[in-house]
């Protein structure tokens, strides 16, 4: 599906802010010969799931409450303790939502998975590893083999500004009225772990303990002349979402604000990876027709611009500090630490931390993903190289301090233990 050429002119202009220090930005077609969005084979899971629901080697099982739901979760190893659960009107279901009747979102590191009670269809967005996230539906309607069918129709949202002009996600914090629309007046914010608390989760339902930190969680605006309002003691620190909605419709009664701000950081990172991937073929394809090799060139520009916003937010030198400890309430934690790898010394970067940051060592556990390593061999390594420049110390700016030596140390030890393909370049720091 082409985007109209107006469309592509906007986006010129518009993916520069979103990117932050990008220069030289492209937008090339989704058909343009280095992307092929529409047309090259997938080789996500959910396309991966498909084939193997043609062949028979899975069988869908459909329920009387969920419909494909829960099966299809564990198709895909999706937790259910990793369900958020969200009341605005912000999809392409939002006439069947509400506070009295909310979304459901599931997420691993590469599918996401919504469902409505009632709705027709079983959402999914599943991460490409080269061409960024392919969305897709199930209808809810029992059949031998049910088919997931992909829909480029939702890049009407999910390609934007946003997304960083990539098909990718978009974690939406809204002010939302009583039956869950969007007060548009008063704007909304795209969240991820960068961002301030009390810009985040406005329209989502979030349980667990965070303590006196406030965020926009679990509030409706009643008086828009006075949106700050909508935050007091009774939207904060639920142990559970019994009495908000019937969870007995839902998988869990939780939507876990653990869950929550690992699916923020996430779900930027997606955009990134594939934003960095794309800036590489498109350049790589240039330099092909022009039959003028500007490899250096292009892994310096790579180093000053996309690599050096990919390694930091790897690194989480932006994040949001927490001040006080941070608690689930669905065991989505347990599950997601225990996944690992680790090091000799039992250490992983899905360590939490939740009582200063997100993680215990500030480096992304999506630089094992699929996604990472599907980057172009020149974008990989340019990203390598501005995270060693950073975990070595060499790189000098200011805002690298809040990265300590023992963490720089830690985060070196442990992926030189447990992340195949790592340059060699990448030896324990020693000062």
């Amino acid at each position: 599906m082409r985007l109209p050429a107006l469309f592509a002119v906007f986006m010129l202009v518009t993916v520069a802010v979103a990117f932050g220090d990008l220069q030289g930005v492209f937008v090339p077609d989704l058909d343009h010969p280095a992307i092929q969005y529409t047309t090259r084979p997938l080789k996500d899971r959910v396309s991966e799931l498909n084939r193997r629901i043609r062949s028979g080697g899975v069988q869908l099982k459909f329920d009387g409450g969920q419909g494909y739901l829960r099966s299809v979760l564990g198709a895909l190893s999706v937790p259910i303790e990793s369900q958020m659960i969200v009341f605005s009107k912000t999809s392409i279901q939002m006439l069947r939502i509400d506070p009295r009747n909310p979304r459901s979102l599931f997420f691993n590191d590469s599918v996401t998975v919504g469902w409505v009670p009632g709705g027709p269809i079983v959402e999914l967005a599943a991460e490409d590893p080269s061409q960024g996230v392919i969305f897709f539906t199930l209808d809810q309607k029992p059949v031998e083999r049910p088919q997931l069918v992909r829909q480029d129709s939702c890049l009407a949202c999910h390609l934007s500004y946003s997304s960083l002009g990539v098909p990718g996600m978009l974690v939406r914090s809204v002010f939302p009225a009583p039956d869950g629309t969007p007060i548009r007046k008063l704007g909304d914010y795209i969240t991820d772990d960068r961002s301030p608390f009390e810009q985040r989760w406005g329209g989502w339902y979030v349980t667990g303990r965070s303590g006196s930190i406030r965020h926009m969680g679990n509030a409706i605006v009643t008086d828009a002349a006075k949106p700050e309002q909508m935050i007091s003691d009774q939207t904060l620190n639920l142990k559970s979402l019994k009495g908000k909605f019937d969870t007995d419709t839902y998988l869990s009664p939780s939507s876990d604000i653990v869950a929550l701000m690992v699916f923020e950081h996430q779900m930027h990172m997606v955009n990134l990876l594939t934003r960095v991937g794309w800036e590489v073929r498109f350049a790589q394809y240039q330099e092909r027709i022009d039959k003028a090799p500007r490899s250096h060139d292009l892994t310096e520009g790579l180093r000053r611009d996309t690599a050096r916003e990919l390694a930091d937010y790897m690194l989480f030198v932006d994040e949001a500090p927490l001040s006080e400890k941070i608690q689930g309430s669905s065991g989505f934690a347990e599950i997601f630490s225990a996944q690992g790898p680790r090091d000799s010394k039992g250490r992983s970067l899905r360590q939490f931390d939740l009582e200063r940051r997100l993680m215990r060592y500030p480096c992304s556990y999506m630089i094992y993903s699929e996604a990472f390593d599907g980057m172009p061999d020149q974008a990989r390594e340019a990203v390598y190289k501005q995270m060693w420049q950073i975990l070595s110390g060499e790189e000098q700016e200011n805002k690298y301090s809040k990265l300590s030596l023992i963490d720089r140390q830690a985060i070196v030890e442990i992926l030189h233990e447990t992340k195949k393909g790592l340059p060699d370049y990448f030896q324990p720091v020693t000062h």
